[in-house]
């Protein structure tokens, strides 16, 4: 019996969540061959193109028709591939769960919101979003996070031959360049791409990408400490404030607290810290934007998730 639901009988689930898109791992499950000892057979994969039309025009000029009379002729391109193809070519969701995002309304081409599943668009060129985030279809573009571990110089090459985040890269991966910056003795996450534009705007002072620090230093601290660093502090080069502060841990001598700021000046979390009397002892970026590090492995070099960058994407307008 076919335990799918009918057409039209309920709203796909959101963003994130299981059976919705940007859900790789099921993504996979439903797309990948089965594995382990023979059971029930596996439903096949939807394929659009394999299941005949009882009415209407058939044929690849189908998709053409309907989109003229749907008014979507202005974004539809006859040698392009199909909408559902290419959203699940990107890892949003299965073809047939991307059939059924279509014809909810929630993917929007160029703009224009697209309910029509046989409209066919040119991947390297159309603009797609699914619940307003971007979807990567540039196949040359790629996105990486890379976890720095101390001593690490935030440079592709080092001329002194001090190790750099070259050394942990595969090959095919030297064209990357670093978004931002972490200090020789600064730990963390440092995103690298090829992509110019979203590293632009992602340094850019104008957006305010917010970044997340874990430092620790001397303890206990002083009273007052929170309230100055919210409120601002002076250094050389201006004041500098947080935009949050929290208490992570606390042992004899040391603490762990957490600080979010969305400036980029160099050194700046060092510089506020050793102003207020506590030095920092050991610094790690742990968040930018929607991007965490997790239990990711130092000196480990991971792809983004397409659900990753759609809202580091969406983050910085793009």
């Amino acid at each position: 019996m076919n335990s799918r639901k009918p057409r039209g009988s309920g709203r796909t689930p959101s963003v994130g969540r299981r059976g919705g898109p940007f859900q790789e791992r099921d993504f996979q499950r439903q797309l990948g061959a089965r594995r382990g000892p023979a059971g029930p057979r596996d439903e096949a994969p939807f394929d659009e193109d394999a299941v005949p039309r009882t009415r209407g025009r058939r044929g690849r000029g189908a998709g053409a028709a309907r989109a003229k009379a749907a008014n979507l002729d202005r974004i539809h391109d006859e040698s392009g591939e199909r909408l559902q193809k290419v959203l699940a070519s990107a890892g949003v969701a299965s073809r047939r769960v991307s059939e059924d995002l279509i014809a909810e309304g929630r993917v929007e081409v160029d703009g224009v919101i697209v309910t029509e599943p046989g409209v066919r668009v040119d991947p390297a060129r159309a603009v797609i979003r699914v619940d307003g985030i971007s979807v990567q279809t540039d196949v040359t573009k790629q996105y990486y996070v890379f976890n720095k571990p101390r001593g690490v110089i935030s440079t592709m090459v080092d001329p002194e031959g001090r190790p750099s985040i070259a050394t942990y890269l595969k090959p095919g991966q030297e064209h990357l360049f670093h978004v931002g910056r972490l200090d020789n003795e600064t730990e963390g996450l440092l995103i690298l791409t090829n992509d110019g534009e979203l590293a632009n705007r992602l340094t850019h002072p104008s957006y305010e990408v917010p970044k997340t620090y874990v430092v620790q230093t001397r303890g206990p601290l002083a009273k007052g400490v929170s309230n100055r660093l919210r409120e601002g502090v002076e250094l050389e080069d201006g004041v500098a404030k947080v935009d949050s502060f929290k208490l992570v841990d606390s042992t004899p001598g040391h603490v762990l607290v957490e600080v979010v700021l969305h400036s980029g000046k160099n050194r700046i979390v060092r510089r506020m810290f050793q102003e207020i009397g506590h030095p920092v002892e050991r610094l790690v970026r742990v968040k930018v934007g929607p991007i965490l590090l997790g239990d990711q492995k130092q000196g480990s070099v991971r792809a983004l998730s397409a659900q990753e960058l759609g809202h580091l994407k969406a983050l910085v307008g793009l």
